[in-house]
């Protein structure tokens, strides 16, 4: 019942039981019955075994054309404010939050499929990469840094020092460490 060896998309069979599936595993099935519609109506047909990352990421550019988010362009006046006071003609696409999270769950359904965690195309540095790339146009295009938070220090301590380019550890420090 090994998904990967076959080229056909086997989905789960429900159990006998009369248990209802959370939100995530209904949205995680449908996600990954879009995938197995779209490898195999896709020239050629692919197999899910041959499927790499170059392939997921195919697929996320295909699922743009149905996104509903407004990603401003940089010739589009309203490039870079995050609330723009008008309507423009720029394209409709999927938000990098939902493509995320879809990766994710058909990172998940991959495996339970039989998939082997260390080849799962899911997972792959191209889609990673495309993720991140997304993300960054997004944020752009809205005006918005998605830059790591800092922790916040409890109440009473000092800021750290700034670390040097050069050194992130002078002398005194590490004679500090040894006591």
């Amino acid at each position: 019942m090994d998904s990967l060896q076959n080229d056909t998309v086997i989905e789960p069979t429900p159990s006998s039981s009369s248990t209802t599936l959370s939100r995530y595993e209904n949205q995680k099935r449908r996600d990954w019955t879009s995938f197995g519609h779209y490898i195999t109506n896709h020239t050629p047909p692919l197999a899910l075994a041959r499927c790499t990352g170059a392939h997921v990421v195919e697929f996320l550019r295909y699922l743009d054309q149905f996104g509903k988010t407004k990603i401003h362009s940089n010739l589009c006046p309203f490039f870079g404010h995050p609330s723009p006071s008008g309507p423009c003609t720029c394209p409709l696409r999927q938000a990098w939050g939902s493509l995320d999270a879809l990766v994710g769950r058909l990172r998940a359904a991959y495996e339970e499929h039989g998939g082997n965690a260390e080849t799962n195309p899911f997972g792959a540095r191209p889609v990673r990469v495309y993720l991140r790339e997304v993300r960054d146009l997004q944020a752009k295009a809205r005006g918005i840094s998605y830059q790591k938070k800092k922790r916040k220090r409890p109440l009473g301590l000092p800021p750290p020092p700034p670390r040097s380019a050069a050194s992130s550890c002078s002398e005194s420090t590490i004679s500090q460490l040894k006591l």
